[in-house]
Parts: structure tokens; C-alpha cells; sequence
């Protein structure tokens, strides 16, 4: 019987095969350069910013006192 193999994805940061020891990257270098990238804000998670009406902000304020 064979085993299936476990082909590792390619490193997000320089496309080289990913190793196990550094997954998903190829190297710890590439884990640092992602991470600086985290941190420096070149990578960020999109916010929608939902809009209110007066109603809305007036019904949020109401409620809030009740509480």
C-alpha cells in the first residue's frame, strides 16, 4: 500500500516549496517578512462601515439609557 503524498503548498511570500518546519512558508526568513508585513499595516482585514439614520442613531441612543 502506498502512502498519499503530503505535497506542501507553495510559500505565500517567494512561491518556493513550503517547508514543514517553517509552514506555510519556505523559510523563517519568509515567516519574518510576512510578519513585518502584518505590522506594518501593507496587509490589512477590509471594515464596511455601515451607515445610520437619524431614526437609528436615535433608537441605539434610547436604548442604551434604558439599560
Amino acid at each position: 500500500m502506498t502512502k498519499p503524498s503530503t505535497k506542501l503548498a507553495a510559500c505565500p511570500i517567494c512561491n518556493k516549496p513550503a517547508q514543514e518546519s517553517a509552514k506555510p512558508f519556505c523559510s523563517e526568513r519568509c515567516r519574518q517578512v510576512d510578519l513585518n508585513k502584518w505590522l506594518n499595516g501593507s496587509y490589512s482585514v477590509p471594515a464596511v462601515e455601515e451607515e445610520f439614520s437619524e431614526d437609528d442613531i436615535s433608537e441605539l441612543e434610547n436604548s442604551r439609557m434604558l439599560h
